[in-house]
Parts: C-alpha cells; structure tokens; sequence
C-alpha cells in the first residue's frame, strides 16, 4: 500500500526552511562591519600605527567572534589599502610609501577642484551651516592634548561637502582617500598645528560662502599641498597595544 501523501500544510513546511537556520549570515556581517569600522576608526584617529600588527586571535578575544569573522574584516581593509596581508605572517596596518603619498595627495587635490565648484553651484543655506556647525566642532577639537578625534573631523570636513551635495559617490572615494591620508600623516607629518588646518578650512567655507569659486579652488589646493609638503618622508613608528587602540570601540 502507498504511503499517504503529504497533507498541504505538511509539504509546506517540509519544504520551508528552518526558521533556526533561516538567517545565520545577518551577524556574522555586523561583526564583521563593527571590526572594519573599529580599526578603520583606531587608524584615522592614530591610535594604530603603520605596521602594527593586527592579530586574529587578539582581536577575536576582543570582540567575542570567531577568527574567520576577524579575517572576513581584514580581508575587507586590505580590499580598501588599509590593511596589508602577508603569508605567513599575518595582517598589518598598510605603511605607504613617500610615492604612494604624493599620488593620493594629487588625486585628492584634483577631485576636491571640482568638489569645489560643484558645492558652489548647489550649496544651499542649510548646507552651509551645516558645514559652519561641523567647523564648530572643529574648532573645539583642534586645541585639545588628546587628538583622538580630531584627525577625523579635519578630514570629514572634505567628505561632509561632498555628502551636503548629494555627491555620494565622490564622498565614499574621499572618505577611502582621507583614511589613506590618516596613515600617510601618522607616518611623515611634522609638528604642524592641526589648529591651522582647521583655520584653512574656515577660509575656504567663507569663499563658498560668498560664491567666490576662483578664491576656493585656490585656497583649497593651497591647503592640500600645505598639509602634502608639511610631510617631513621620515617614517615614524608607534607601539601602541592592540588592545588598548580598539579597547574603545568594542564597547
């Protein structure tokens, strides 16, 4: 005799998959985001040095994931030139070379030519204080001891422009180029006041304020190949412990 087929509700289900195993993968992509935008965050902010080893294992401990999450994130960083991966040794925070710094700086200087003139033409009035805020912030950052921080909001000053605009794009690749910057100025920059980066970046606001676009490229260019010749190319080193540089970011 053969066997009753399957009721509907029964061949439903049978052929459902488990709820237990319906979205494992949902996580596992968080922790995987949270680690890359940690480190990101410890390389920008100068708490990890260039050539820092990064340790699967330290880092696992760190957040409570499993090593191949920890490489997932790696992998990630090294996609974006942040991280450098080398057999059979391991992972290592990128360390660019003077060649490498000069050609970011040249490609930052000729998009942010057109950034300028794009924010000029479609900047509106609450696009503008919302950069003046931004500089508040700045502002109150800059004269502080304790630079964490303060590195990223020099930079978010350039992508912030480019997101006020509607200019995703454009702010996604500057976002990837100022990380890179992070590490360049970790390694070369001299003992130049972040106060008159800072300062430069009012100069140019006031520029786009006015629809002077002559004046802001100028003033622009003029503060990105500042901060490129402020590089003294000497490499510097830092120990800073792992766990202590992302100690902040696993909370």
């Amino acid at each position: 005799m053969n066997a009753k087929a399957p009721t509907p509700n029964r061949a439903r289900q049978a052929s459902e998959p488990k709820p237990s195993n319906a979205a494992p993968a949902a996580p596992e992509q968080d922790s995987t985001q949270t680690i890359a935008a940690a480190i990101t965050s410890a390389i920008i902010e100068h708490r990890l040095a260039p050539g820092a080893k990064l340790t699967e294992q330290k880092i696992a401990a760190i957040y409570g994931v499993s090593r191949t999450i920890v490489r997932q994130a790696l992998f990630q960083l090294a996609r974006d030139h942040l991280v450098t991966l080398e057999p059979a040794r391991g992972a290592f925070v990128s360390q660019p070379s003077v060649e490498e710094a000069q050609q970011v700086f040249a490609v930052r200087r000729m998009l942010e030519q057109h950034l300028v003139e794009e924010f000029c033409d479609k900047a509106t009035p609450a696009d503008f204080r919302a950069m003046r805020a931004h500089l508040k912030q700045e502002q109150a950052v800059v004269g502080r001891v304790d630079v964490t921080g303060r590195t990223r909001l020099l930079g978010d000053f350039h992508v912030l422009m480019a997101e006020r605009i509607g200019n995703i794009v454009l702010a996604q690749i500057l976002s990837e180029l100022i990380s890179r910057c992070a590490l360049i100025t970790l390694m070369y920059q001299s003992s130049r006041a972040a106060q008159h980066s800072s300062d430069e970046h009012v100069a140019i606001l006031r520029a786009l304020e006015s629809r002077d676009v002559k004046l802001a490229k100028t003033l622009m260019e003029a503060h990105l190949r500042e901060t490129e010749n402020s590089l003294l190319y000497h490499p510097r080193t830092s120990s800073a412990d792992l766990t202590l540089a992302l100690a902040a970011y696993a909370a």
